[in-house]
């Protein structure tokens, strides 16, 4: 199992931390348009009071290690791989807290193709270890508003991962996955699981509008986030979301993988 040491070094190689892939002219305009509370860039949060573009950029530089000189416009940004590990550390912790209580979890991603084996992995050790795998809302429609017009796309699982899915496509897992922001996908599952009844789960475990969304309602939330996405971090310091790892979220998918072998480690749940 690799230490620290190992998986700083990997960050860095594969550009999750250190110089990554994200443009600084994206984040930059991400937080404006987070202070202008634009619901693009909200994934489903509502601040708590009004956040200047300074305050934000502040926040992204103590969460993320970004640069917080205004000045600094352009070329690729930059996140802290110690300030990754520390939240992975966390971010672990959450899990295996979850793990010793066999507490209910959901798990919905916003990038399937990137992110979606991270966690898959992370719900086959929670169900191991005697924690509901909650699957609600399957096959329902969700409405969801892009640039271009309304998608209306299919709630799926795979492997215990919630992800939106293009209408009418099938084939292997995790075809047709969509790529979205949006809070939908998780208010549509926790009301469907309300509707039934419950369990509500105790843990979402996600990214973009999952972990917003969720927070948004009260509901514990950890996740992963990029430099240019500052509502999980906003969430994370207003008290609605519990834990945010810093790291490019898009990267190829086999470079998460130390990751979430870390984390299971870390966790107690490797097998």
């Amino acid at each position: 199992m690799w230490g620290t040491g190992e998986l700083r070094a990997h960050l860095v190689e594969a550009r999750l931390a250190g110089t990554i892939a994200t443009a600084r002219e994206k984040s930059l305009g991400r937080y404006r348009l987070f202070a202008a509370r634009d619901p693009r860039v909200l994934l489903g949060l509502d601040p708590e009071r009004d956040w200047s573009f300074g305050e934000v950029l502040r926040l992204m530089g103590q969460k993320c290690g970004v640069s917080v000189d205004p000045a600094r416009t352009s070329g690729p940004d930059v996140i802290d791989p110690d300030r990754t590990i520390a939240a992975l550390d966390r971010f672990a912790e959450r899990i295996g807290e979850a793990a010793g209580r066999g507490a209910p979890v959901l798990l919905g991603t916003g990038h399937p193709h990137p992110l979606l084996g991270f966690y898959a992995a992370l719900a086959d050790g929670l169900s191991a270890a005697g924690c509901p795998v909650l699957t609600p809302a399957y096959g329902s429609r969700v409405d969801i508003a892009t640039r271009f017009g309304v998608r209306t796309g299919i709630l799926d699982y795979v492997r215990g991962v919630a992800m939106m899915r293009e209408a009418g496509v099938r084939g292997a897992p995790g075809a047709g996955g969509v790529h979205t922001h949006s809070p939908l996908p998780v208010r549509a599952v926790l009301g469907a699981a309300a509707e039934a009844g419950g369990p509500l789960p105790e843990l979402v475990i996600g990214d973009h509008g999952w972990v917003c969304g969720a927070g948004q309602l009260g509901i514990g939330a950890i996740g992963l986030a990029d430099a240019d996405d500052p509502a999980p971090f906003v969430g994370q310091a207003e008290g609605r979301v519990l834990e945010v790892v810093p790291l490019d979220d898009g990267a190829q998918a086999a470079s998460y993988r130390p990751l979430v072998r870390y984390v299971l480690n870390r966790a107690d749940l490797s097998r």
